[in-house]
């Protein structure tokens, strides 16, 4: 379903925690390698004896996206980044690195490591404002397949993800690229001329009258039909009244449609919200996909271009310097960039036409508008990364060493990616059906990992494991315009209200997210992974605990408390705030609410109906807390997601629970600017809030940015809209007896995997 397959991406992140190879009881089962490291040396080193056994590495199911130019999906991913080579790479810590050929050596964890990449990137910010990225590249570069690198298969790449009429998932034409504007316009989909023009459109320009034809009879069967599976979803799910198709577009985040509106109606309105790509439109399904609903060629509508107007011939600021560099010339200075641009570098051979490629000419490898032949390929992956695409079989993808890898040959010369269910990841490894896993990773399932090794380890005989922060965070969230006093969610009564709720449900996190994840967990106290640069840490003067000073801005809690004495703190506590809200409070209950708010509130959360997610016990035991004085916190625990995401983008939700998964930069643009794709979830609205984020994105002074995201921190705290709750840890499980762990990177993190050097992996 739609919003159950969201992937929350929130601008977010930066450097990290310690990853390690852990044991049970928080203990290390393995030591750290001491002194300096390479991590992506110029040679991956000798084969072992065991290299020709394939390495079989535990995958997510697959949907054979293998193109770096339209991957969707993390396991579609793993395959794009073992085939293919990125303009930069990252650190442990998540920094760049700006000079790989030459290597670039960082400490990480008392151990320096020196880290190689295909080419050296200088920044250059200029007196008028703008800003060059040179990225010179390395002479020994081939692609799998023996063909030279060059600043032509970059240039070529950058056009492929800048094309009008491209609908991958890589927003590169976001950036303030100069003279991008420019040459995406003049052109547009024919699905989206097709749907502006009309049904009883009568000229012909662009289009033949064959074509409108085609476009209208799939609008009107299989779009309606696309659009009526949301409608019965929802009349089914109790959202809303047969028939009532408006009611039902409204609770799936579509507001607006008359009240005599018809299906074919609410697929306009879809249309409209993605400019008529078909692709983007696919995640609104309830049920059918609708590449199985309308024909392949008026599917194909949505991404032929279509000229309609002048435009420029190239992109002036994407530059040839010479065959091995490429400059890229921002207007302005943008501290997410670099990770936007940060694509791979596909081959021109490959993936275009050599034939229509003369950079002079202002020809780039394809025709403008036409990306059909790269979509082509998207099944069967070549580049420059350290293993070459074999086949996709029986649900395993099938690849082989690429000898020529500029760090080396892979001491292991078969590596397959097989499609393995959450449950079968762990029991896998132990039973030999694949050698490195990634299972979810609770008391029990770590309990489970101990049991294997005879030591009771984490690491022993029979498995090693490496585990690292998660590269996100869990929260409780409340929208403030549905949680409020009066008609001001920005009001001292309104925040007042939330930082009641906020400050019972706090107190209950370390007891609960102890007993769900061990050691694998450990709570948070604002609103930001605790793996970004940006993250405040506890040994920071002005750290604090979310939600830990009454109404008057004194200290809840004191040394020595227990658990009872804190959780009676807080709810007393509650009361200030609730009374300063302006609720009437007697002899400890409260007995009537102010205007605009109320005596009961609902959270939702997806806990498959049966609390089976990491923050049920905190609300249930929060619930109960607040009905002691007066307040129902009612508990929608949701056997199907969905509800609950319709909810959020309706801005019909109250609390609800989710996380959000972190990239490397921490911009917070995307959730908490008013303009922000995610902005309805808590609807701040503040131009306050609003100056901090453009101020954090547009200069590139870390420590800076780090100061103004603290205050935007602060800022969300204070509003009382996002409860921070936990950072869980991820881990990699390998099979002692058949991985040589000795060749396992050390140190692995949210921003360095295993696969960052699977080059180097090699089997006993």
């Amino acid at each position: 379903m739609k919003k159950m397959r969201q992937t929350l991406a929130l601008l977010l992140a930066g450097a990290l925690t310690v990853g390690s190879f852990a044991g049970c009881g928080g203990s290390k089962a393995g030591g750290e390698t001491a002194g300096t490291e390479t991590a992506g040396t110029e040679a991956a080193g000798t084969a072992a004896s065991g290299s020709d056994t394939p390495l079989v590495i535990a995958n997510d199911g697959m949907s054979e996206k293998f193109s770096p130019f339209f991957v969707e999906s993390v396991p579609d991913q793993n395959i794009v980044d073992v085939t293919q080579i990125s303009l930069v790479y990252n650190d442990r810590s998540g920094e760049f690195i700006y000079n790989g050929i030459e290597g670039e050596t960082t400490s990480y964890n008392g151990t320096d490591y020196t880290y190689y990449g295909p080419t050296d990137l200088t920044i250059t910010e200029n007196e008028d404002g703008t800003v060059y990225y040179d990225f010179k590249l390395r002479d020994d570069l081939t692609f799998s397949d023996g063909e030279p690198v060059t600043a032509d298969d970059i240039i070529f790449s950058f056009y492929v993800f800048c094309d009008p009429t491209y609908d991958g998932s890589a927003s590169v034409y976001s950036l303030p690229i100069e003279g991008m504007e420019e040459y995406r316009s003049g052109m547009s989909t024919l699905a989206s001329l097709l749907a502006a023009a009309g049904e009883d459109n009568t000229e012909f320009t662009f289009w033949t009258e064959d074509q409108q034809n085609a476009f209208w009879d799939a609008v009107n069967d299989g779009g309606a039909a696309f659009a009526q599976e949301i409608v019965d979803y929802c009349v089914e799910n109790g959202v809303s009244e047969e028939g009532d198709v408006a009611g039902a577009a409204a609770q799936w985040g579509f507001d607006g449609l008359a009240a005599d509106a018809t299906a074919k109606d609410f697929f306009m309105a879809i249309g409209d919200k993605y400019g008529w790509s078909f692709t983007a439109m696919e995640a609104e399904s309830a049920g059918s996909a609708l590449s199985d609903l309308i024909p392949a060629d008026v599917y194909a509508y949505a991404t032929e271009g279509v000229e309609t107007g002048d435009a420029a011939a190239n992109i002036s600021g994407i530059q040839k310097l010479d065959d091995k560099t490429v400059r890229v010339v921002l207007t302005e200075v943008s501290a997410p960039a670099l990770q936007t641009m940060d694509i791979q570098i596909a081959p021109l051979h490959y993936y275009g036409d050599e034939s229509q490629y003369d950079y002079d000419n202002n020809q780039f490898g394809f025709t403008k508008g036409d990306l059909s032949a790269i979509r082509e390929k998207t099944t069967a992956p070549l580049g420059a990364g350290p293993y070459a695409f074999k086949s996709y079989e029986n649900k395993t993808v099938y690849l082989e060493a690429n000898e020529s890898y500029y760090k080396g040959a892979p001491a292991t010369k078969e590596l397959q990616f097989k499609e393995t269910a959450e449950a079968d990841k762990l029991p896998g490894v132990v039973q030999g059906t694949v050698d490195i896993s990634d299972p979810s990773i609770s008391k029990e399932v770590m309990a489970q990992i101990c049991s294997e090794n005879s030591n009771g380890e984490a690491s022993g005989d029979v498995l090693t494991t490496a585990l690292y922060d998660n590269n996100g965070y869990g929260y409780i969230g409340i929208n403030s315009q549905n949680v409020k006093v009066g008609d001001d969610p920005s009001s001292e009564q309104s925040k007042d209200l939330r930082k009641a709720i906020a400050t019972v449900i706090s107190v209950y996190r370390d007891m609960v997210i102890d007993s769900y994840y061990g050691d694998a967990a450990s709570v948070i106290n604002y609103p930001i992974s605790n793996t970004s640069w940006a993250a405040p840490q506890k040994s920071d003067a002005d750290y604090e605990v979310a939600f830990s000073k009454d109404v008057d801005g004194n200290p809840i809690y004191t040394d020595g408390m227990s658990d009872d004495e804190k959780y009676a703190a807080a709810l007393d506590a509650a009361l200030g705030f609730f009374e300063a809200a302006g609720y009437t409070v007697t002899d400890g209950k409260l007995t009537a609410a102010p205007a605009g708010a109320k005596l009961s509130y609902e959270v939702m959360i997806g806990g498959s109906g049966k609390g089976d997610h990491p923050s049920f016990g905190i609300l249930t035991a929060a619930s109960e807390a607040l009905k002691s004085i007066g307040f129902d916190l009612t508990i929608n625990d949701l056997a199907d997601g969905t509800i609950m995401w319709d909810a959020l983008n309706s801005e019909t939700a109250e609390m609800w629970c989710a996380a959000w998964q972190a990239t490397l930069d921490p911009d917070m643009f995307q959730i908490y600017h008013s303009e922000g794709g995610s902005a309805n979830y808590y609807a701040i609205y503040s131009d306050e809030l609003d100056e901090l984020v453009m101020e954090g994105r547009t200069n590139t002074d870390q420590a800076y940015r780090k100061a103004v995201y603290k205050e935007a921190l602060d800022f969300i705290v204070d509003y009382a809209v996002e409860i921070p709750v936990y950072q869980r840890q991820n881990a990699s499980v390998f099979s002692t007896q058949r991985v040589n762990v000795d060749s396992i990177p050390q140190d692995l993190t949210t921003f360095y995997s295993y696969l960052n050097e699977i080059e180097k992996i090699q089997m006993n």
